[in-house]
């Protein structure tokens, strides 16, 4: 299942600050710095993110480093749930797991605690932006790796022109603004 409240929440977008060839020629990057600062967006926007996952019992928001980890904990606090960090290598102190997954030139890769996510705990992965999906892909897998189930996928912001929600079929992937180029 994927769905969007892009219709019910495009008023945000006034709030996003779009930067120009940003952080190189050609692309557009969509800031959301902006709409942080300001009390009632970012409230409506995390009420808008707990409100489609309040019914579905989960366990565990882990955010995907850096910005779902603004975002990662107000969610889990709106849904009575725990937060735990998806962070690029060698961030965790403990021992963890890891996917490595493609980039356009070359690989990177996730790492979770061991520890974090406990057999058939209910987890909604967060983060601010949807682009290609494959960091999310990634973190989805490395939640499955450790027996959770992935109950959805959360984002504030969704490039429709990138495909990303394409690679997460099968998911409940969910974004507030979408943008289509």
């Amino acid at each position: 299942m994927a769905t969007s409240s892009a219709g019910l929440c495009d008023g945000l977008k006034q709030y996003i600050r779009e930067v120009p060839d940003f952080p190189k020629q050609g692309i557009l990057f969509y800031d959301i710095t902006t709409l942080l600062k300001q009390p009632q967006p970012f409230a409506q926007l995390v009420d808008s993110l707990a409100g489609h996952y309040a019914a579905q019992n989960i366990a565990l928001v882990a955010g995907i480093e850096a910005r779902g980890f603004i975002f990662g904990p107000a969610l889990a606090y709106k849904l009575g749930a725990g937060f735990v960090p998806i962070r690029k290598p060698r961030k965790l102190p403990a021992a963890t797991a890891a996917v490595e997954y493609s980039l356009e030139y070359g690989t990177d890769r996730v790492e979770i605690h061991r520890d974090a996510v406990q057999p058939g705990q209910r987890v909604l992965i967060v983060d601010d932006l949807i682009a290609t999906g494959g960091t999310a892909v990634a973190s989805a897998q490395l939640v499955e790796q450790l027996g959770g189930v992935v109950a959805g996928l959360a984002f504030v912001v969704e490039l429709t022109f990138l495909h990303g929600r394409e690679r997460l079929a099968g998911y409940d992937v969910m974004s507030l603004l979408r943008y289509d180029q």
